[in-house]
């Protein structure tokens, strides 16, 4: 997986490649396919690739459960750093100055 590829291309790519693998006659566990899913993403996957494995009985786990945990581990994480983002740019914004104004009227 590229640093930057969303989970979906990913997920798509993978059932790609099984699906072609299949038409020789491959078969595949579910166990084997979560391992080799929960083996592709990159390295900011670890935290919640590992918590995967140690809580869940990777052989039994529903492939489809999987696919929806990562991408919605994906969005919240999509959304924490834009919201990282955002306020670094605040921060580096020097603060408005504020002025009142009076008006008077001379007739």
């Amino acid at each position: 997986m590229k640093q930057d590829e969303p989970i979906v291309d990913m997920i798509t790519h993978f059932i790609d490649i099984i699906n072609g693998i299949k038409g020789f006659d491959r078969k595949f566990t579910n166990g084997e396919l979560v391992n080799k899913r929960l083996r592709s993403p990159s390295k900011d996957w670890n935290p919640l690739r590992m918590l995967i494995e140690n809580t869940k009985d990777v052989n039994t786990y529903p492939l489809e459960e999987l696919y929806g945990i990562l991408m919605t581990y994906e969005l919240n994480n999509t959304e924490t750093k834009e919201k990282t983002r955002r306020s670094k740019e605040e921060m580096k914004e020097p603060p408005k100055k504020k002025i009142a104004l009076k008006s008077t009227n001379d007739e």
